[in-house]
């Protein structure tokens, strides 16, 4: 061995043995420029009819950042008192519900076994008051990863290509290959999360109207929104429609949980497979395994691009280990098997579908 390639290779060791320091240093970084990306996908989402129609780029990427600002503007400008008013509405149900919990729990003598900081912890005003403190920051971020998103989106291949050159040139092909599938991907999921978040945001929203809860809206947007985060996020958004109709009565409690399990029934085995097979999949156990490892790892905050990560991680090294590396035949979203090929033709047995 030269003392060169003595050289490399420490280097090359060095680097891979400090990747997961400078991951978990850098992690912030990393959530940014996930936004940005999943704000690129979303411009390009949107702006995929027009260019199909044979529009300009630029004016087919004018049109869908005017489409999404006159969605999410109309949506605020019809709703957003009303919004606001069910919000603090079902935060002061939900208050009620935990001072009244907390109180059963006193007189019945269990908390002389629970932590004395047990209340404290999970106080509803305290957890407002945390998430209030770091809302300056999360705006900022925000902002970034919108702007460089929108920048993405205006000039996807000089980004693609600059990424491409920080490998050795021999290994360009592969990337750009790869950077294609994961690109993707990730428009694939954010459709199908599109659609599960419209689906059960709408349905949880007339189930609890149909009960009789107070702030509709806002139970129905809490569930909406909660889908972004999978299979933890819809769990999760039972509890404020729970601690609302609590305030009512038994009764229009067991009801509100009888209805959300319908439509989590509804979802999990009929809604969700049927866009999961449309789309991508990912599979369950490891998609609950990663959002699990991110929240240990970076916080409860990391859950909410813990999805789309995995989603980047899964394509990557169903593409480069895989099928590249083993030579197995796979199936990456955008592909199709090809009926004509012959099993174990390797890659000549995948071939690409129009998206």
């Amino acid at each position: 061995m030269t003392r060169s390639e003595f050289v490399l290779r420490s280097v090359i060791f060095v680097a891979i043995a400090l990747a997961p320091f400078l991951i978990w240093l850098l992690f912030n970084v990393i959530v940014l420029a996930t936004g940005a990306v999943l704000v690129a996908t979303l411009i390009h989402l949107v702006a995929t009819p027009f260019l199909k129609i044979r529009l300009p780029r630029g004016v087919a990427l004018t049109l869908s950042g005017l489409l999404i600002a006159s969605i999410i503007g109309g949506t605020f400008y019809l709703f957003g008192r009303t919004m606001a008013g069910e919000f603090h509405d079902v935060l002061r149900r939900a208050e009620q519900t935990a001072d009244a919990i907390s109180l059963e729990i006193a007189r019945s003598g269990l908390s002389d076994y629970l932590p004395s900081s047990f209340g404290e912890n999970i106080s509803l005003s305290g957890l407002i008051g945390r998430s209030f403190t770091i809302s300056i920051e999360a705006v900022l971020g925000g902002l970034v990863a919108f702007f460089a998103g929108v920048f993405i989106a205006s000039e996807p291949a000089l980004y693609s290509e600059g990424f491409t050159l920080l490998f050795a040139p021999r290994w360009r092909n592969r990337a750009r290959e790869t950077l294609g599938h994961v690109s993707t991907a990730l428009r694939r999921w954010l459709l199908g999360q599109m659609i599960e978040m419209v689906t059960m945001g709408v349905m949880a929203g007339v189930a609890v109207w149909l009960i009789g809860l107070p702030s509709p809206f806002a139970l129905g947007a809490i569930s909406g929104l909660s889908e972004f985060i999978p299979y933890i996020g819809p769990i999760l958004a039972i509890f404020p429609s729970v601690a609302v109709a609590a305030t009512i009565g038994p009764y229009t409690m067991l009801w509100t949980i009888l209805a959300y399990l319908a439509i989590h029934q509804l979802d999990g085995n009929m809604i969700m497979p049927l866009i999961q097979r449309q789309l991508v999949r990912v599979p369950p156990a490891l998609m609950l395994i990663s959002i699990a490892l991110f929240g240990t790892l970076f916080g409860l905050g990391a859950t909410i691009f813990a999805a789309p990560l995995t989603v980047v991680i899964y394509v990557a090294v169903i593409k480069l280990y895989v099928r590249d590396t083993l030579g197995e035949s796979t199936t990456l979203p955008g592909e199709k098997a090809d009926p004509k090929s012959l099993p174990g033709a390797g890659m000549s047995s995948i071939s690409p579908s129009s998206d």
